[in-house]
């Protein structure tokens, strides 16, 4: 019986037992072995069997009922997003973005709120603002291409930006750090036209601007 052999136990111990679940070790619907069986198996005290079920629950897998078990509810789990983040490399970050963001874009062009342009025009002048420091400039960057998005009022592109946030922070730094030269005065006024094209209404332009600034951004990592 393999057993647990490195941190986060947890998360171990959860891989273990779904890997035994898509063997069909348990049927779908069937009761799991209890805590004081399970933990021996893998090696792990019964608290991590316990935060072990918690994650698979989380993903649909097992269900605790009380008084009566942990049961199988599903044979397999769908692949952790963050995970797909860590492995995907920065280009496909970015061609991912700009499906989701040039769409947003011409959204945001239709459904804008007066509050919305305002929180975009302040994003584009704090952007303007940190121009000359790595990650300042990375981080107002990202909060006018955010603005943009919640400007679309579309909940789940705003959330799946919010996703690629973290993995394209660091990957920009980096970049930008290699290259020593960013903010410039096109890239600026590329931005200044994207929120002007979102401004006058103008889906078509808002979405060609924001995909091919994402094209240069992408072709620069070559």
């Amino acid at each position: 019986m393999p057993q647990v052999k490195r941190a986060p136990l947890a998360d171990q111990a959860a891989e273990l037992l779904l890997e035994r679940i898509r063997a069909g070790e348990w049927k779908l619907g069937e009761k799991l072995p209890g805590e004081t069986t399970l933990a021996p198996q893998l090696g792990v005290g019964r608290s991590t069997v316990r935060e072990a079920i918690r994650q698979l629950a989380g993903r649909g897998v097992l269900a605790s009922r009380q008084g009566a078990g942990v049961f199988v509810t599903a044979l397999d789990a769908p692949e952790d997003w963050d995970a797909v983040l860590r492995r995907s490399d920065i280009a496909t970050v970015i061609e991912a973005r700009i499906a989701i963001e040039s769409e947003a874009a011409a959204l945001a062009a239709a459904r804008r709120t007066p509050a919305d342009l305002r929180a975009i025009r302040r994003a584009l002048a704090r952007r303007s603002e940190h121009r000359s420091e790595i990650e300042s400039h990375v981080d107002t960057d990202t909060e006018f291409h955010r603005a943009i998005v919640a400007a679309a009022h579309n909940p789940i592109l705003l959330e799946l930006f919010d996703g690629f946030t973290p993995r394209l922070r660091a990957a920009m730094i980096e970049m930008l750090r290699l290259r020593k030269r960013f903010g410039g005065e096109a890239d600026h006024d590329t931005h200044v036209e994207l929120a002007d094209a979102i401004a006058g209404r103008d889906g078509a332009a808002a979405a060609a601007l924001s995909r091919a600034h994402l094209r240069s951004m992408q072709e620069s990592l070559g």
